[in-house]
Order: structure tokens, then C-alpha cells, then sequence
């Protein structure tokens, strides 16, 4: 087999071409709204302290839904029928991004609407991720799975390749409103992907009561002996690294004094750096010793936000962008691969969910502190702060449990 078939092995099942397709699509708005919205927090505060609390408060309104949402989302991965699920919170998503269009149009748009819209946008994507996620495993051969999930990453990622440029061609020609309209009609590619599927039956049909069924999956991974190292970690990571893309927007207008298209070729290097780390996942995720690619992954990503802490002009902050891109992506793709592959079928969603959790509900929410801190001091002293946390945790996890290093 060519390198090019192995990294699209996954390609070759019809659903989950469908799913990846529409994926693709949709994502390429997602990015456009992220970087209109992330201009516009940044626009309306006019001060790098301001737009960093306001933009860790628009995090903290995503990060309460999913918080909220997920531990029942998992019960709805393993249980429900997922074409049905993934239908009605795709279609959610949709009308979200139209409501933010039309108030952003009629220049209603302020931040009391943006955080009541993002809970909404939050807790649909709080079902919707974990039944997706899921539901690869199963449209795919268990050798694939690897390949599979860093496929899904490549469709959120390669958008970002243009999308973000794209949004900000689109603020100075048009304004904000632009990449909202176009999001709420490429997300319903999803809608149309899902509906030609073929249905899926629940991966379990044990019944049992609702709170028992959501603690099933926390149990799951406290009590396996390798998993519980690789969330904590994750979870550190959550809330100390990651939440430095959602304050690049106050980063680049306020501290390095850029503009719309600074930030869009900003934000897509972050994009482009992450299509590469999903491409990592793809190619590697499949083989043994993942956790050699979590460990390098996890070294790039700290290492690479120490590095933007110390930068100054936006010429060296784009190529530390891209490898801080890599990086994180790879480290969720390399945490992600480990819990499915590592889970049974029966209670995957719930353990799902709860990378879902810390991915959508505690980054926001770190994103609040890591802005509250950059709002006291400076952002250059948060990311400083951030990537060394991150160094730390990941170091310190590999070399103290050899157990670890055996998968």
C-alpha cells in the first residue's frame, strides 16, 4: 500500500466518506465564524486587557453547556439512534450561526448575544461530538480506527487552511456578518451527509438508570491503569495550553498590533499546523508505541508556547503558530486514538464524552483563567506560564509510569 492510500485508508467506506465529506464543509465555516467572531470580541473591547476577559468570558459561555451536557451526551452516544442525534444537532448548529448573521447584520450584535448564542452553539456540539466520534470506529475496520479519527481531524483542520484568510478578505469587504451567513449554510452539509448514511443501531441496549449509565464512563477511565494518566494529562493541558488559540485574536490586534488579515493568516497558520499534526495522527495512529507521538506532540506544544511568549512581532509569531498547530493537534489525535482504541464498544460514547468534556467544555472555561491571568499581567507572562505547565505534566507522566510507554 502507497503512503498517500494509508493515510486515506479510511476513505475507502462509503459512510465514512459521507460523514468526512460533509465534515469538511461545514468546518470550513466553523473556521470563518471563529475568526469574525474572535475579530469582532477584539474589535468592540479596543484594549488587549479587555478583549483577553472578554474573550475568556465568550469561552466560559461554551465551556458551561458542554460541562453541563456532556456526561448525558455519552449516555446518547452508546444508547440513542446516532443519525437522529447528529440530524438535530447539526441543524441546531446551523440556526445558531444564522442568528448570529442576522443580529451581527441589523448591528445588534454585542457580547450579551454572543455569549447566549455560543451556550446554545456549545451544547449542541456537547451531543454531537461524542456521537460522531463514536460512531467512527464503527463505519471503519479496527485497524483504520487510528486512521480514521485523524481523518476527522484533518476535515476540521484543512479548512483552516483558508477559511480563517477567507473571513478576513471577507470582514473588510462585507463585515462579520458575511462568514456567519456562509457557516450556516456549509453546516448543513452535515445534515445532508448524515441523511444518506446508512442507520446505525446503539452500541448497547442495556438499560439502566440515567446517573449510573453517566458515571459509567468516569469509571471506565479512572479505573484503567493507562487511561487515567493520559486524561489527566490531557485535562492539564486543557486548561493551561489550548486556551491559547481563543486569545490569539487579543494576541494579535492588541499586543502585536495587527489587523483583520493579520489575524487571518494567523489563526491559518494555527490551521495549517494543525492539518498537519491530524495528517500525523492519520499516518501514525494505526501503529504501536502511540505514545511516543503523544510525548514528542505534547514536547512541541509546550515548548512552542513558551516560544510565543517571548515574540514580539507578527513576522516570528506565524511559523511558532504553525508548530504549536502540530503539536496540539497531534496530542489530541494521539489522546483520542488511545481512548477509543483502549475502550470497548459499550461504552465508548461515554468515554467519548468525556474527551469531548475537556476538549470543548474545560478549554473554554481555561481560557477564562489563562485571559483573567493575562488581564493581571500581561499575555506574554500567560503563555509563558501555560507552555511550562504543559512541558511539565507531560514529562513528568511519561518518564514516572513505564506502563505508559508499553502502548
Amino acid at each position: 500500500m502507497s503512503a498517500s492510500a494509508g493515510i486515506f485508508a479510511a476513505l475507502r467506506y462509503r459512510d465514512y466518506r459521507l460523514l468526512w465529506a460533509g465534515l469538511l464543509v461545514s468546518n470550513l465555516g466553523s473556521w470563518m465564524q471563529f475568526t469574525a467572531q474572535g475579530f469582532l470580541v477584539a474589535q468592540i473591547a479596543g484594549s488587549a486587557h479587555r478583549a483577553a476577559l472578554d474573550l475568556g468570558i465568550l469561552g466560559a459561555a461554551r465551556a458551561v453547556p458542554v460541562l453541563l451536557c456532556s456526561p448525558l451526551a455519552g449516555v446518547v452516544a452508546d444508547t440513542l439512534p446516532r443519525r437522529v442525534v447528529l440530524l438535530a444537532t447539526n441543524i441546531t448548529m446551523s440556526l445558531a450561526a444564522l442568528a448570529l448573521a442576522i443580529l451581527s447584520t441589523i448591528d445588534h450584535l454585542g457580547m450579551p448575544a454572543l455569549v447566549v448564542i455560543s451556550a446554545i452553539n456549545a451544547a449542541a456540539n456537547a451531543f454531537d461530538s461524542p456521537v460522531r466520534q463514536s460512531w467512527m470506529p464503527l463505519l471503519v475496520d479496527r485497524a483504520s480506527v487510528g486512521n480514521a479519527i485523524g481523518l476527522n481531524s484533518v476535515a476540521f483542520n484543512a479548512p483552516a487552511v483558508i477559511g480563517p484568510a477567507i473571513a478576513g478578505l471577507l470582514i473588510i469587504w462585507v463585515g462579520v456578518a458575511g462568514s456567519f451567513y456562509v457557516n450556516a449554510i456549509a453546516t448543513l452539509a452535515v445534515v445532508l451527509a448524515v441523511a444518506m448514511m446508512h442507520p446505525s443501531p446503539p452500541s448497547t441496549a442495556r438499560r439502566e438508570p440515567i446517573l449510573d449509565a453517566m458515571r459509567g464512563g468516569i469509571v471506565y477511565l479512572s479505573g484503567h491503569p493507562i487511561l487515567r494518566w493520559i486524561v489527566g494529562v490531557f485535562l492539564i493541558v486543557a486548561i493551561f495550553a489550548r486556551p491559547y488559540s481563543q486569545l490569539i485574536p487579543a494576541y494579535i490586534v492588541n499586543e502585536l498590533h495587527g489587523d483583520a488579515r493579520d489575524l487571518g493568516w494567523a489563526v491559518a497558520a494555527i490551521g495549517i499546523g494543525a492539518f498537519g499534526g491530524a495528517l500525523v495522527t492519520a499516518a501514525f495512529g494505526g501503529r504501536e508505541r502511540r505514545s511516543t507521538q503523544w510525548l514528542i506532540a505534547g514536547i512541541v506544544t509546550g515548548a512552542g508556547i513558551i516560544l510565543l511568549s517571548i515574540t514580539h512581532a507578527i513576522a516570528p509569531a506565524i511559523p511558532t503558530l504553525f508548530a504549536i498547530g502540530v503539536g496540539t493537534l497531534a496530542f489530541m489525535g494521539a489522546t483520542n486514538t488511545l481512548i477509543q482504541t483502549l475502550s470497548p464498544d459499550e461504552v465508548r460514547g461515554r468515554a467519548v464524552a468525556i474527551y469531548t468534556m475537556i476538549a470543548l467544555g474545560v478549554v473554554p472555561g481555561g481560557s477564562l483563567i489563562v485571559g483573567a491571568i493575562a488581564s493581571i499581567t500581561t499575555l506574554h507572562t500567560a503563555f509563558t506560564l501555560a507552555g511550562s505547565v504543559t512541558l511539565a505534566a507531560v514529562l513528568a507522566t511519561y518518564i514516572l509510569n513505564p506502563i505508559i510507554r508499553t502502548v
